[in-house]
Parts: C-alpha cells; structure tokens; sequence
C-alpha cells in the first residue's frame, strides 16, 4: 500500500474504536506499533528517507550518489595539490634551490611593510659572484651553473627559516634578513661570504674557489623594494671595487692536486 492511500481503509468512528490503539497516519495502528515505529525509521533512515520510502531504484540512486560525492571530494583535494604545487613552482628559480625574482621581490615587499608597521629592523644582503663570465669561458657554462649552485645550496643552508634567499639576475642572488639591522645584517653577510669561499666546487676533478662580492641595506620607512634593490646593488658595487683593489682571492679553477 502506498502511503496516504487510505481509501481501503475501514472507517473506525471514536467510539467504535477500540481501547489503547490511536490513528496514524497511515491508518490505525495500535499503542504498540506507534512506539515501535520511530525506532525503525531512525534505524533505517538512508540520507533522511524514511525505510518506507527506499525503493530499490531509490536506494541504488542514493548509493550512485554518495560513490560522485566520494569521487568529487577526491578530485577536489587532488585539484587543491596541484594548486599548491604549481604556485610552489611558480615561485621557485628554474636552476636554483631558491625563490626566483618575483618571488623574492613579493616577500621583500612583505617584509618591508612588516618593518614600515612594526618599527622591526629588517635587512637586504645583495651578492654578486665574481668572475662568472671567466668561469664560463674557460670551464664551460656547466661549471658556471656548478658555481651558482654553490652559492644559492650555501646561502640556503646558512640562514634561518625566517629569512628568505633568491635568485635575482643571472648571477646575483638576494637575502632578507627578518629582523636584522644594519650591523647584524653586515656580521650575518660576512659569514655568508666566508661560507661560500670555505666551499670549493669539484668538476671533473678540478676544484673551483668561487667569491661573492655583496652590499647591505637596511629597511626603512617609505622605501619600495626597486629602491631596495637599486641601492643594495650600488653598495654591492662599491664593495667589489674595493675588493678587486685588495686583489681577492681568484675565482679560477685549480687542479686538486696542487
């Protein structure tokens, strides 16, 4: 019988209707089966409808359901993994370990406007490889992607989480030092430079001594980060002009037996 089909039913007045039964509405039913009844539609509730109700075109519908909603949700976190992937990428250098230009300048951005807001001191470290052209004429470009490797593995390896290193130009690399003044920033960018000379590069048996020049400015307010860069650059400049006066250790490669 469908439900709500009571024509079929036999009319029972109030009077004649006999002690302890009610009307349901599906007919009547006794005391019994009223208090048996809700227990079996929560037991065999399906998504809200009633056991009644579960033909088996139903119930297989349903179950079609649940198994696109299943799928949707897969496809829906698998979706949000490659989003995160790509934007991952997108903001990584091709070649380097490290953030690419963009990347840099977006999160130098967000530091300067920390430091702008915050009053927290925070500074750029420029590094400029030297003689890279002279590494690629005579070792081949392939010694010279071994030398910026170099650098960017070391700069990575030598800063803290909540500094940033990136790959600005061919072979200039940048450092945002969080909260970093002007003076820790030029200890810290020492003991970069150290780093990267205390780290020779092996090519084919052939050990390659490579040198940074680097320049440090600090943030202050109402700076933008090309004025950032512009002037760090300039600094970097100055620096390897003074180097190259006080004849710093050359960049070209000796054989490791010597």
């Amino acid at each position: 019988m469908k439900i709500g089909a009571y024509s079929s039913l036999p009319r029972v007045s109030a009077v004649d209707r006999p002690r302890g039964t009610a009307r349901s509405g599906a007919g009547v039913a006794t005391r019994e089966a009223s208090v048996d009844a809700p227990r079996a539609v929560e037991v065999s509730d399906f998504f809200g409808v009633p056991e009644g109700e579960l033909t088996p075109k139903v119930r297989e519908a349903l179950l079609g359901l649940m198994d696109e909603v299943d799928s949707l949700r897969r496809e829906l976190q698998a979706a949000r993994g490659k989003i995160s992937e790509l934007e991952e990428l997108a903001d990584k250098d091709p070649l380097m370990p490290v953030a690419n230009r963009r990347a840099f300048v977006r999160e130098m951005s967000r530091m300067m406007s920390y430091t702008e807001r915050y009053g927290v001191p925070s500074s750029l470290v420029f590094f400029d490889v030297n003689g890279l052209k002279q590494i690629n004429d005579t070792m081949g470009h392939a010694a010279g992607d071994k030398a910026l490797l170099s650098v960017a593995t070391t700069l990575g390896e030598n800063v803290r989480d909540t500094d940033v290193v990136g790959r600005i130009g061919g072979d200039e690399f940048g450092v945002i030092l969080a909260q970093a003044d002007e003076d820790v920033a030029r200890e810290k960018a020492q003991q970069l430079v150290d780093a990267i000379r205390a780290k020779p590069v092996d090519i084919d048996g052939i050990i390659m001594h490579v040198d940074v020049a680097h320049g440090v400015f600090p943030f202050g307010r109402g700076d933008d980060a090309s004025t950032a860069l512009a002037e760090a650059d300039r600094r970097m400049y100055r620096r390897k002009q003074e180097m190259k006066s006080d004849d710093p250790p050359s960049p070209m490669p000796r054989a490791v037996n010597e």
